[in-house]
């Protein structure tokens, strides 16, 4: 249970008082109605006393009396309705509730915080780990609960109003104060009426009501003195008399109004009576002007609640006298009839009396009262109960105890001995189920058990529990021999309180008398008042002694008896029942929290029904703290969903609001027809909310979801349709998924060109141009957006109701600064939507409608028209459903609510923000230890002054080529803004791929359609006699853009005056490349532009263009590059080389090619040219079917010295052999263009190997090396024919070979590389050996150039000579640049077994060994000569040279070994 202000110990002698009855004449309730107060109340303050009082027991031993209070009150003849007291007890809860404003203090049981007490205690629940400590300290806190005062004042009220009954007689009157004033005519005779009229009360049998407790009542004379007003003589010589009549004990003067009325606001008097008439209000009406004399109750007032099993007589209201007015209680049926006291929502002020009471409450207590007559009253009362009740209650308990010692002897022996005559033996005890009922069993007043009780009570209300218990005991036994259940029960609920009440604890507190009183009450009485007495004293003992389980079970025992509790009392009583037993499971040992919020929401439910909606309100906010966050929704759900129908209820509507957006925002498991009614409830209640304050700001609202981090934001005008053959770039849209990789693309290709447009440098200031922001782009700065261009706001909504949601008029929330054009800022800071669209156009959303559990996307565009800065702060549109949506059976809408099958749909306006958290900072020491974020600052746009707007369209533009393809397509660039445009570039990472055409070439480009069948290189038509001989042209490689330091991914678009004036476009050539690879290629192009007009924010703009270009398998080129050994060349010098190129058809017919001709083949070097064509074959029509491979061979030579002295560096030469009659123009647009780019592409990716090599290579050895280097490229150029839709269509291509290493084959197209094998592993270190700088064998054996000329057959006479002698002329050719010497040994070499078969057994006549020197790229004869001795076949090429560089040391000597025999065939004649 809750914490309670009392104490047990305290709280149940406070319960049980003794009674006494005060009768006044009328002189002396006028003298205390001057104080506005009755005489009952004018005692109320000061009737505890304040001392000790002793007193002797039955056996003369001394007893001590503590904390004694009495209770007086005006007696009542008639008692009160029961629902008088339904209602007093209804509006003692109502009246009390929790003080506003207090912090609440919480309570932690396990992860549970609990805001209920009124100190900080922490709770653990036995499922958690660590409890044990703070559940110590939560044990031994004073305080470690909430406190319940609507609680304590019910039971106080409920046991003050207990029925005054005749099977105990705790509540009768002891005494009787007789009051007259001093201010009558005659007060003896007075005082003689006032004590004719108690007898006749007490002893007629007209009067069932009250009751009194012996018929020897004490009466007690009180003299009433007004000092401002009476006779002070007088007054004491009447107190003379009535100390000669009744005894100085018996009676008392007592002096009061020590000033007048008048006086009252001089001196302010404390009022110690405004705290009981407050607290009790409706108990202490009193109808001033029905006259002076009203006998009104108190506090302890006995009141008949209902009638006790018959017990009580009938109620006889004839002859009361006027006195004796029916019960302030009484209600008048005709204004509140009990059927609305019934009615669970019946919450009314107790009576129009109270409402006066209310309506006026600057009354003041005591007014006439000085601190003397406080005094004079605290000695009164202390007189009184020293001198005259203490004393009347000794002697009746001796009395009492006489009689019983008396009568005990004889009837009761009498009774046990014919008991055991009759039954033999003792009778066994039956259960209580067993019993009939003979509730309705009546004592004579004098019957010894009577007596018994009589005396046990006695003690009792003295504070004698010892002797009570005893006589309890005694009597409880008689009456369960006699089978008098009621006075049973009623001895053992009294006999188990004595037990616990007894000093040091004599005996343990028996539980089970108290159970069995509860279940006699119950079962066999039927009388739930007295069952709920008990309940309520036994709980308080069990909690006093932390038995919380077993008070808890006795609490909800009682609380579940619906059919026996009818009507708004029990529901009352319920609740208050088990909102107890709620605090006592949190109370206990191990906490039991569900349990307590569990019996909270019971308790809340019943206070609902009771009409106390402030207290069920309260249970549901405390139990929801339990239940919040835990998973259980439908939980949360309903108590929301209460929570929200009792702050409507009570008109909290922002609490209202509040519990219905919790339902909606909350992870729903409710069905479909339960979240309609949801969400019409809370629009409902909102539009009650929104109408209060219709001018204030818009309110939050919980649906739809908004996800705030994906929000996307997109600067500039959506992407232009495809238009027929017209193709818009594809730019940045916010249809495209976010890339990382992408992003860096674009980011490095920008920085490219912005480099190369400030020489080199990227500007410390330069940040990558973002048009679409989301999550993942950098949002640290604010973004600039060009003036009347739209930003575009996506926005991620997600409903997660089950019933669609339609919002209407939807629209961005914005705030704007405007700027003027030198950038200050306006002094007016303009906000609102609607205010000024001139300054910024808002796109409204007329609906839009997102379905159940649906996520969806809304675009909001704004249109500034302004410079400054914009904030975007988030969403406003009317939030409601679609009409049709159905009620749920067993929810009513709330009033006024439209349900039903077609319902009209209700929408609120409102508002969402867009509250974007930036990302998680981690880059200093205190941001890694703490938790910060950085902005995010994607909604808060600077406009900035108009820019050019470029758009691109691309015509004929192709999605599908062959590998090495040419195609010529066009672009058109277009100026949509009001600005010039400037400086226009495009960055490509693969500027192979297309090219705008050469500086120099003088091309008129024609419209697109015109030039639909003409072929994409420039032709020139040959004759014949030109076939398989070169056309030599050449190019310099600075004018197709590939320059010495130049960036070929950054091209210049040749725009006509290098301007694009506002609203001009212009179209220009563009020819396109299949790229070698086959297979999907995304190609990204960057176009970059800027505007005539230098601005300081934005220098530059960029517009963004993705082809996707699917190439399929064409031609393979394969070449390699051998020396010549043939000495014929123009100059007389070996510079000769042969070329031999291999074409296969590797197309696999996907793409309906019929076959490939190949129509020329050029080289482009700057030393070397192809020559002529050196085929066998002289069919110059070279086809390749599908999967046929083509073998051509071509002689190439040095250029002539004048042609490379003339050239510079980066000029090239073109040769061209053509196989048809037509040329195409190697060293002009396309073709040369595509032959840089990917020579340039070549050399790049050549360059990180390069860079790998060690620089420290020797001079000699760098010489050696480039002895087998050649620079030639090879062109194939090729035409494919392909039948598509029955027309045959010319497709037109070209393939690079590039030609780096003698005797090394290159292929046009990359191949694929194998991975390589496995190693076994090895588990030591190599050894670290040194790289040699030596060159290579292949490097060596290029140095010199070796080449035999003999005749090739030879007819000998061998029978006329026997030796044949042959000339041979051995010719060495230094390839070199440096001077090389030379030694030719012609010894046979025998080592090799092979080598003796070949060359058989001729011999080198002359000198064996030569020793030359060579200059550079000089070639030397020798005359050497053979001998044979008989016919055959010898092979000639045994001579061994050896080869090494004049100034270097004989290590790099090696042998030089021909590639190729050389045959001589010697025949006998």
């Amino acid at each position: 249970m809750a914490q309670c202000v009392q104490s047990v110990q305290e709280l149940i002698p406070d319960s049980f008082v003794p009674c006494v009855a005060a009768l006044c004449s009328d002189d002396a309730e006028r003298l205390t109605r001057l104080n506005h107060l009755s005489f009952a109340e004018l005692l109320k303050p000061f009737t505890r006393l304040t001392s000790e009082v002793h007193m002797r027991d039955p056996n003369n031993q001394l007893h001590i009396i503590k904390n004694l209070k009495i209770a007086v009150s005006n007696i009542i003849t008639q008692p009160p309705q029961p629902g008088a007291i339904r209602k007093l007890l209804s509006d003692v809860v109502s009246g009390s509730q929790p003080a506003d404003g207090l912090v609440a203090n919480v309570i932690t049981a396990g992860d549970y915080d609990l805001n209920i007490s009124d100190r900080s205690i922490k709770a653990s629940v036995p499922w958690y780990s660590n409890w044990k400590d703070t559940l110590m300290e939560m044990k031994e806190s004073s305080l470690n609960t909430a406190t319940t005062p609507w609680f304590e004042s019910y039971r106080e009220t409920f046991l003050q109003s207990m029925p005054a009954s005749d099977h105990e007689f705790l509540n009768h009157y002891l005494a009787c104060m007789l009051v007259a004033s001093s201010s009558e005519a005659e007060p003896m005779e007075q005082f003689g009426k006032l004590s004719q009229e108690q007898h006749r009360i007490q002893h007629n049998n007209d009067y069932s009501y009250p009751k009194w407790f012996i018929p020897n009542t004490l009466k007690y004379y009180v003299l009433l003195h007004d000092v401002s007003a009476g006779d002070e003589q007088r007054a004491e010589s009447i107190y003379e008399e009535m100390k000669q009549k009744y005894g100085t004990q018996g009676c008392y003067l007592l002096k009061i109004n020590s000033r007048t009325s008048n006086q009252a606001s001089d001196e302010q008097i404390p009022d110690p009576w405004s705290q009981y008439l407050q607290k009790n209000s409706i108990q202490n009406q009193e109808s001033y002007e029905d006259g002076p004399c009203t006998i009104s109750s108190n506090k302890n007032s006995d009141s008949n609640l209902l009638s006790l099993d018959g017990l009580d007589n009938e109620i006889k209201v004839d002859g009361l006298p006027n006195n004796f007015r029916a019960h302030p209680l009484q209600l008048d049926s005709s204004s509140d009839p009990s059927n609305n006291i019934d009615g669970p929502d019946h919450v009314k002020p107790a009576s129009s009396l109270h409402e006066a009471k209310k309506a006026n409450p600057g009354i003041i207590h005591g007014a006439c009262l000085t601190l003397t007559d406080h005094d004079r009253i605290r000695q009164f009362v202390q007189e009184f109960t020293f001198r005259g009740l203490l004393p009347h209650i000794e002697k009746t308990i001796r009395q009492l105890n006489d009689q019983l010692i008396s009568r005990k002897g004889l009837s009761r022996s009498l009774f046990s001995a014919t008991k055991k005559w009759f039954s033999g033996s003792k009778v066994p005890e039956k259960s209580i189920n067993e019993l009939k009922n003979t509730s309705g069993l009546l004592y004579p007043p004098e019957a010894p058990e009577l007596q018994i009780r009589k005396m046990a009570d006695l003690c009792f209300l003295v504070q004698h529990y010892d002797l009570a218990y005893s006589c309890y005991h005694t009597a409880k036994k008689d009456f369960l021999n006699d089978q008098a259940m009621l006075y049973a029960a009623g001895a053992l609920e009294m006999a188990a309180v004595s037990a616990f009440l007894q000093q040091g604890a004599a005996r343990p507190y028996p539980a089970h008398y108290m159970d069995t009183a509860i279940q006699t009450y119950r079962d066999i009485c039927k009388n739930m008042i007295l069952a709920e007495r008990c309940v309520l004293l036994s709980a308080e003992i069990l909690k006093s002694q932390s038995k919380y389980s077993e008070a808890a079970a006795l609490l909800i025992r009682l609380t579940s008896e619906q059919n026996t509790w009818k009507g708004m009392d029990s529901d009352l009583r319920s609740a208050l029942l088990l909102e107890q037993a709620a605090h006592c499971f949190i109370n206990m040992k191990s906490p039991m929290v569900r349990k307590y919020a569990f019996h909270m929401i019971l308790a809340g439910h019943r206070f609902s029904k009771a009409g106390q909606k402030k207290h069920a309100l309260r249970c549901y906010c405390q139990a929801m703290q339990v239940y919040k966050g835990k998973g259980w929704s439908l939980a949360e759900d309903h108590i929301n969903f209460t929570i929200g129908r009792q702050s409507y209820t009570l008109r909290q509507l922002d609490n209202a609001v509040s519990a219905f957006r919790h339902i909606l925002i909350n992870e729903s498991k409710q069905s479909a027809a339960q979240q309609g009614s949801f969400l019409r409830e809370y629009l409902y209640v909102y539009k009650n909310v929104s109408q209060l304050s219709p001018d204030g700001p818009l309110p939050q609202l919980p649906l739809p979801y908004i996800n705030s981090s994906a929000t996307r934001v997109f600067f500039g005008h959506d992407r232009r349709p495809a238009d027929g053959e017209k193709q818009a770039a594809t730019h940045v849209s916010l249809d495209q998924e976010y890339d990382n990789e992408s992003s860096q693309q674009w980011r490095e290709l920008e920085e490219q060109v912005v480099a190369l447009v400030n020489k080199g440098v990227i500007p410390p200031n330069f940040h990558p141009t973002q048009y679409c922001l989301n999550s993942f782009s950098d949002n640290s700065r604010f973004p600039l957006a060009v003036v009347e261009e739209p930003i575009t706001v996506e926005v991620a909504f997600r409903n997660p109701l089950k019933v669609p949601l339609l919002l209407t008029n939807l629209s961005l929330l914005w705030k704007f600064q405007p700027k003027d054009c030198s950038g200050k800022n306006d002094e007016e800071v303009k906000e609102l939507v609607t205010s000024e669209p001139e300054m910024i156009g808002t796109e409204v959303i007329s609906e839009f409608l997102i379905n159940s559990e649906e996520s969806k996307v809304a675009r909001l565009k704004l249109f500034p028209h302004h410079i400054g800065e914009l904030h975007i702060l988030g969403v406003v549109y009317n939030l409601g459903t679609i009409q049709g949506s159905t009620t749920v059976d067993g929810i009513g809408a709330l009033p006024g609510c439209h349900t039903g099958k077609q319902s009209l749909s209700m929408s609120v306006r409102g508002r969402q923000d867009l509250e974007i958290q930036g990302p998680r900072l981690n880059s200093t020491k205190e941001e890694k230890t703490s938790i910060t974020y950085g902005p995010d600052r994607r909604l808060d746009p600077i406009i900035v002054e108009e820019m050019p707007l470029l758009e691109v369209f691309f015509i004929h533009f192709p999605t599908g080529l062959l590998c090495g393809e040419i195609r010529k397509a066009y672009v058109e660039f277009v100026n949509v803004s009001k600005c010039p445009l400037t400086g226009l570039k495009v960055v490509c990472k693969r500027p192979e791929f297309f090219t705008f055409g050469g500086n120099t070439t003088a091309l008129t480009p024609l419209s697109p359609s015109a030039s639909e069948n003409c072929s994409a290189y420039k032709t020139v038509v040959t004759e014949s006699t030109s076939v398989c001989t070169a056309l030599t042209s050449s190019a310099s490689s600075v004018d197709f853009g590939i320059g010495i330091g130049s960036q070929p991914e950054v091209i210049p678009v040749p725009l006509p005056d290098t301007v694009l004036l506002p609203g001009a476009s212009v179209q220009l050539p563009l020819w396109l490349r299949g790229p070698d690879e086959e297979g999907v290629h995304e190609i990204n192009f960057l176009f970059y532009y800027e505007s005539v007009k230098k601005l300081p924010k934005i220098r530059h703009r960029i517009l963004r263009h993705t082809a996707v270009i699917c190439t399929s398998r064409s031609l393979n080129a394969r070449a390699t590059v051998c020396r010549s050994n043939s000495l014929e060349d123009e100059e007389g010098r070996g510079g000769n080389m042969l070329v031999f190129v291999d074409v296969e058809n590797i197309n696999t017919s996907e793409a309906g090619v019929k076959e490939f001709h190949i129509v020329q083949v050029s080289s482009s070097s700057k030393h070397w040219k192809l020559q002529k064509s050196v085929n066998l074959s002289e069919n110059k029509d070279a086809k390749l079917g599908s999967r046929e491979k083509g073998k051509f061979c071509f002689k190439a030579i040095r250029c002539k010295e004048k042609e490379v002295a003339t050239q510079s560096s980066e000029e090239y030469t073109f040769a061209d052999i053509i196989f048809g009659n037509e040329q195409i123009i190697s060293s002009a647009s396309p073709c040369a263009d595509f032959f840089y780019r990917s020579l340039s592409s070549e050399l790049k990716k050549a360059q990180p190997s390069a860079h790998t090599e060690k620089q420290s290579v020797e001079d000699a050895v760098r010489l050696i090396q480039k002895c087998s280097e050649v620079d030639l490229n090879v062109v194939v150029l090729w035409k494919a024919y392909v039948v598509e839709d029955s027309k045959q269509l010319i497709l037109e291509g070209q393939h690079h070979v590039i030609l780096h290493t003698v005797g090394k084959e290159a292929y046009s197209s990359p191949q694929k590389q194998e991975p390589p094998e496995m190693e076994p592993l090895k588990f030591f270190r190599p050894e670290n050996t040194a790289v040699s700088s030596r060159p290579s064998v292949e490097q060596l054996s290029s140095l010199i150039k070796t080449s035999l000329h003999y005749p090739e057959s030879l007819n000998h006479p061998f029978h006329q000579k026997s030796l044949c002698l042959v000339p041979v002329t051995l010719l060495l050719s230094n390839c070199s640049k440096a001077d090389v010497d030379v030694i030719v040994d012609l010894r046979h070499k025998t080592t090799s077994p092979e080598s003796l078969e070949i060359h058989g057994s001729f011999t080198w006549l002359g000198q064996t060994q030569y020793k030359l020197q060579l200059k550079s790229e000089e070639i030397h004869s020798l005359q050497l000569k053979a001998c044979f001795v008989h016919t055959g076949v010898y092979n000639l090429g045994t001579p061994r040279v050896f080869a090494k560089l004049s100034d270097q040391v004989t290590v790099f000597e090696t042998s030089q070994q021909n590639s190729m025999p050389a045959l001589i065939i010697i025949n006998n004649v």
